[in-house]
């Protein structure tokens, strides 16, 4: 894979992207699930989710780089990872809470799926103590786990897709699984090919991300 290849996929897989990726996929699948028809109210649930789960722990993350707790934003010492871990887990408990006692219209599947972020992210934290993660893996594998059980409990073998104006894309949902799937690939050999990780390193932090989707539905299902 070329190394600008593998940045780009690195950048627009970040983790913390992975939870608004999540709710723009289910928004695209049925977005009066979330009491939210128009484009505008979809728009403002995203940026919501966005500002809390990506911009705000990345300000936090530059803060802890300009006060010199960690020496690069690629967080590539594991020590260093400790803090920016335990405030992306206070916006992600937040959202949580948010989403699962504050906001009814929310359906359970989605406050389900943040919940396993939220999970993903804490395991992650401790198991990072001792053993090397890839977080974007992590994030990877819950992304998945979310495609799988939404195919598998919400749809009977057709996706359709509402693009407002545009009309509905029907897709076979195995192909969406297939794609995810792949791009899930895609990721993890980035990845290793600029951190270096092992295959066993891989498949651990995928497994961690998916199975936290899974208690996550065990807990609220």
């Amino acid at each position: 894979m070329p190394k600008i290849l593998a940045q780009i996929l690195t950048v627009f897989f970040h983790p913390l992207l992975i939870a608004t990726y999540m709710l723009v996929l289910l928004l695209l699948l049925n977005p009066y699930l979330f009491g939210v028809g128009n484009i505008a109210g979809q728009f403002s649930l995203i940026m919501i989710l966005f500002f809390s789960t990506f911009f705000m722990p990345m300000v936090m993350i530059l803060m802890l780089k300009q006060l010199d707790f960690i020496s690069s934003l690629k967080l590539e010492n594991r020590e260093e990872r400790i803090a920016p871990f335990i405030f992306a887990g206070f916006f992600y408990i937040s959202m949580t809470v948010f989403f699962m006692y504050h906001h009814p219209d929310i359906p359970n599947a989605f406050s389900a799926f943040l919940l396993g972020a939220t999970i993903a992210l804490f395991a992650s934290f401790l198991l990072n103590l001792f053993i090397p993660i890839s977080t974007h893996a992590v994030g990877m594998g819950a992304l998945l786990a979310m495609v799988f059980v939404t195919i598998w409990q919400f749809s009977h073998g057709l996706v359709f897709i509402n693009l407002g104006s545009w009309g509905v894309i029907q897709i076979n949902a195995i192909i969406i699984f297939i794609l995810i799937s792949l791009l899930t690939g895609l990721v993890g050999s980035a990845r290793m090919q600029l951190r270096h990780y092992t295959l066993q390193e891989m498949y651990g932090s995928y497994l961690i991300g998916f199975f936290a989707q899974i208690v996550a539905l065990r807990i609220l299902f």
